[in-house]
């Protein structure tokens, strides 16, 4: 990124993992219980690569699921993963979760694809059969209201245990890679649910009058979803512009030109135009007062909008998209007409190092079999293909003022959209899609744009992502992110569509 770093890392998730088991088995069968707490060290350290790590070790007794419950609150987890290391009861760990209330993931991880079944003892066995409490747990905890969710497959150990009669080094087994990347989803969930809970989202201005699918209760977004939400005026960024140093304007212009390829006139929008030297400056010094309000107000997210009448703060706005598009390379989630559940959606793309770009539908392709999706507001840099383009505007479109804009379109390959809408009883919702973006023809007008390709045709497609209540703006991910994204919703209970 030429030196752009993230202005706030993201947090990680605070991770709890144990290992159940039956005490009773110990005394019986000598190796066992080590070659167990074997397999819990593994998972503790492949988790240390997802975020901090919490191990109790073993739960085999009722009295220990308690003693792992309080030792999860106190550690303040954000996801518990119980690996099911051999038959144990459910009264065992049923404990844990009653006590503790952080979202439960069963990894029911078998050590080897089969047992060595002519050589193979009872001592063996139970360390293959770690499937066998799964359907006793998940009654247990369906009777006692604890939803849980399981990771089922290899262990994807590299080597075989001592303990071991058959073959478990199963690393690159498809079985082991499949778990592996449902458990790096769901740390990487907890992570977004944490970093969410500790963020707080600017809301700068206003929404764009009308746009009635954006309006929501700022209360409900803190409520659903914990994020803290400040209120700003535009006379507070004034006043952040009126500190802005020459020399802070001319590190800001250096950034500009770094990332950003200055345009010619467009050949066929007479309103896109070469970026004049007083836009460029302007953008420059607009760029460095968003950043300073940003950082003096420990902000995560700005959404914006502001209504001028050939008024000063008119010519404030007028250069923001270039300065938000920084940010969002920053870590900073910009959307623009003052859309905060999008930028919701586009904080949560970027905590997931996935990009999240501010889109709308433009048109649909119908002999490309293609939507195309973007915008005019501020762009992403994680998903772009080659260097943005900046465009000087005539006009902002539907807008007052006019200004610098960003052209580009995104890289090719698997893409996802993520929507954040809000339905009729007051709820917020995600509304999913993955698909390819290809390489084609873009207006060339200043705005942001690119060619999709989803799973049906534009029409058919339109038919099903019409009828999920979203808003017209939407964040682009780059990747295939659906089972990320789903996880994310089911930790922050939000009810999702994955269309």
């Amino acid at each position: 990124m030429n030196g752009l770093t993230k202005i706030k890392e993201p947090k990680k998730a605070r991770i709890g993992i144990y290992s159940a088991g039956l005490h009773a088995y110990w005394e019986q069968f000598e190796g066992l219980l080590d070659c167990l707490k074997g397999y819990n060290e593994f998972i503790a350290g492949r988790l240390q690569e997802m975020g901090e790590v919490f191990n109790f070790g073993i739960v085999d007794t009722e009295e220990k699921g308690r003693e792992a419950g309080e030792f999860f609150n106190k550690n303040n987890v954000d996801i518990v993963f119980s690996h099911a290391a051999t038959y144990y009861t459910s009264a065992c760990v049923l404990p844990v979760h009653q006590v503790n209330k952080a979202p439960v993931i069963i990894l029911n991880l078998q050590p080897a694809p089969e047992m060595a079944y002519e050589k193979t003892g009872t001592d063996r066995w139970l360390a293959q059969c770690v499937g066998c409490s799964i359907p006793e747990i998940s009654n247990a905890f369906n009777r006692s209201g604890i939803k849980f969710r399981a990771v089922n497959g290899l262990l994807g150990l590299q080597e075989t245990p001592d303990f071991a009669k058959a073959d478990e080094n199963t690393c690159e087994r498809p079985e082991a890679v499949r778990a592996w990347k449902e458990i790096e989803e769901w740390c990487k969930a907890a992570g977004v649910k944490r970093t969410l809970q500790h963020a707080r989202f600017g809301f700068l201005g206003g929404y764009y009058s009308g746009m009635l699918d954006m309006y929501s209760d700022l209360t409900m977004l803190q409520a659903q979803i914990g994020m803290d939400v400040q209120v700003l005026e535009m006379s507070d960024l004034d006043a952040y512009l009126n500190t802005v140093t020459e020399e802070e304007t001319q590190e800001k212009r250096r950034q500009i030109e770094s990332f950003f390829e200055i345009s010619g006139d467009s050949p066929s929008d007479p309103i896109a135009k070469k970026p004049t030297e007083e836009q460029m400056q302007w953008s420059a010094k607009v760029a460095a007062a968003q950043e300073k309000l940003v950082r003096d107000r420990n902000l995560d997210s700005i959404s914006y909008y502001y209504h001028g009448r050939e008024d000063h703060f008119e010519e404030v706005q007028s250069g923001f998209i270039v300065g938000f598009s920084l940010l969002n390379a920053q870590g900073i989630a910009c959307s623009g007409e003052g859309d905060i559940k999008t930028a919701l959606a586009m904080k949560i793309a970027d905590i997931c190092g996935t990009g999240g770009s501010f889109c709308e539908i433009v048109a649909a392709d119908f002999n490309r079999d293609t939507m195309i999706l973007g915008h005019d507001g501020p762009f992403h840099f994680a998903i772009s293909k080659g260097r943005p383009i900046l465009r000087g505007m005539g006009v902002y479109h539907g807008k007052r003022g006019s200004g610098v804009s960003v052209e580009a379109k995104v890289r090719p390959g698997a893409v996802t959209t993520l929507g954040v809408t809000q339905t009729g009883d007051g709820r917020l919702k995600f509304n999913i899609s993955e698909g390819e973006a290809i390489d084609a023809p873009i207006l060339l007008n200043g705005n942001t744009s690119t060619h999709i390709r989803f799973s049906e045709k534009p029409a058919d497609y339109m038919d099903k992502w019409f009828q999920e209540a979203p808003t017209h703006h939407l964040a682009l991910s780059v990747g295939h992110n659906a089972g990320l994204f789903k996880k994310i919703a089911e930790l922050m209970e939000i009810p999702y569509a994955i269309f």
